[in-house]
């Protein structure tokens, strides 16, 4: 019996297929691309990720030849949202990437709200998200706000487009819900409050379903899509499971603290709270602080620093070097825990002209001092300091795991597991299915104090402060 998982994320979508054991017989990785039209649009064509998930999908049933497929699932990136046609599935937007923060005016408008969303929703009030996305689009677009209303289309994640369009069954599951600031995390359904305050009518959103839910079947197969999940929590299931308490960190294009939070919802100030986990007979939660520049903020500097892609080797320089310049990344926007949309890069006590190297150790630094930084907020509700933090990813590299525990006093292992957002899936769809093998490290980065790393923390927090409006 086989499993086909497939994982859309940023800049790529990967397919795989899994045996019973868990043992990954085929996968297969296709590019898609994001356009940056302007300054804070960042976005994507639906129909190219629609079509890529279509044809690894196919190569995967392919793949499993004469062995029965049992079930798929989808792992999407959860901040990306569009509207498209109820009845067509054509898209009619492009898909304003999670990096997209062209909303923003929004945000200072309800800013008076934010306290009180943020108690309801679990989630900041930020341009990266739902709400302000819609009500920017319809501002901009007169036809696209009559179309709503005539009740011809849909707004929502792209995880609820593709799902729709590979199943044909219109719905919205919870994990990801939780990223449009309209879903009320505590009665588990559309806030009245967020739904008046965008101007949302619940007609213009998918019926809302949990995360393991009968989608139907894919394409113009017998194969069931039994799963649709955020791929930040399905990544946290690779690792961990459900277990109550498990921590861990991600960092790829973006990059998160995850910390699964039991079967209440739980609201921490300067963390997003979501479903981590629902079906038709229980609830999870998970609170998850989330960084937007991590091999992205690479990406950033070769075009800020004029260093070729293939020579720009981040974690090789950033060893090499060390710096008391302090670098804040603006141009995507801080989330956790600060929540600033876009603003012009801070340089202290850095030289663009002269200190390409110290500015790419500071760059590094920085995602290490928001993961300390998320760390401290999630401390009241975790019953003891972790003696391990797990690390995943690519940009899970020696300088940057070595930099977060000096900075934290926590051990950092490198898992040694690959794909654990497929692997999360995986354990969703089989779920007798047992092994440790995911918690498995090949490498620990033990704490090394110092009062200069102690003071290099101090001059973070006070460059925060004085640099950006909190």
């Amino acid at each position: 019996m086989n499993y086909i998982i497939i994982d859309s994320g940023t800049s790529s979508t990967k397919a795989f297929l899994f045996n019973s054991d868990g043992v990954v017989l085929h996968s297969q990785k296709i590019k898609h691309a994001l356009f940056r039209p302007k300054q804070y649009h960042v976005e994507s064509d639906a129909l190219v990720i629609l079509e890529t998930c279509k044809s690894l999908f196919e190569k995967m049933v392919i793949a499993s030849g004469d062995m029965e497929v049992h079930s798929s699932g989808l792992a999407i990136q959860r901040s990306t949202f569009l509207f498209w046609e109820k009845e067509s599935c054509t898209p009619v937007t492009p898909a304003l990437s999670w990096q997209d923060s062209r909303a923003y005016a929004i945000v200072e408008e309800f800013s008076t709200h934010s306290d009180k969303l943020w108690q309801i929703t679990g989630t900041p009030l930020s341009a990266h998200f739902g709400g302000p996305k819609f009500l920017h689009m319809i501002r901009e677009n007169p036809q696209l706000k009559k179309r709503i209303k005539n009740g011809e289309l849909y707004f929502g994640p792209l995880s609820a487009f593709l799902s729709q369009a590979m199943t044909g069954t219109a719905g919205v599951e919870e994990s990801i819900a939780c990223r449009s600031l309209l879903y009320d995390i505590h009665r588990g359904d559309w806030s009245d409050f967020a739904l008046n305050l965008f101007g949302v009518s619940p007609q213009y959103l998918p019926p809302l379903v949990p995360v393991k839910y009968d989608f139907g079947y894919m394409l113009d197969s017998k194969i069931p899509l039994a799963v649709v999940i955020g791929d930040q929590q399905a990544a946290l299931i690779g690792q961990a499971g459900l277990k109550l308490g498990s921590i861990a960190t991600n960092f790829g294009t973006s990059g998160s603290v995850q910390f699964n939070a039991g079967q209440n919802p739980t609201i921490v100030n300067g963390l997003i709270s979501s479903v981590f986990y629902s079906d038709e007979n229980i609830k999870y939660f998970m609170v998850e602080g989330t960084i937007n520049a991590c091999n992205s903020l690479f990406y950033h500097l070769e075009e800020e620093l004029g260093i070729p892609h293939d020579k720009m080797e981040w974690d090789y320089r950033a060893s090499k070097t060390e710096t008391d310049g302090i670098f804040i990344p603006g141009f995507n926007g801080l989330a956790a825990p600060y929540w600033r949309p876009g603003f012009n890069d801070v340089y202290i006590d850095l030289d663009k002209r002269s200190d390409k190297e110290e500015i790419v150790r500071a760059g590094m630094e920085s995602i290490g001092f928001l993961v300390s930084d998320i760390l401290e907020c999630l401390e009241p509700i975790m019953s003891s300091k972790p003696s391990l933090l797990t690390a995943a990813g690519g940009g899970s590299r020696s300088p940057l795991l070595q930099f977060i525990a000096d900075l934290t006093g926590i051990s950092v292992g490198h898992s040694t597991m690959k794909d654990r957002t497929a692997y999360g899936i995986f354990r969703l769809l089989n779920p007798t299915y047992q092994s440790d093998s995911s918690k498995s490290v090949d490498q620990i980065f033990s704490p090394i104090p110092s009062q200069k790393i102690n003071e290099k923390k101090l001059k973070w927090r006070n460059a925060i402060q004085d640099n950006i409006k909190l």
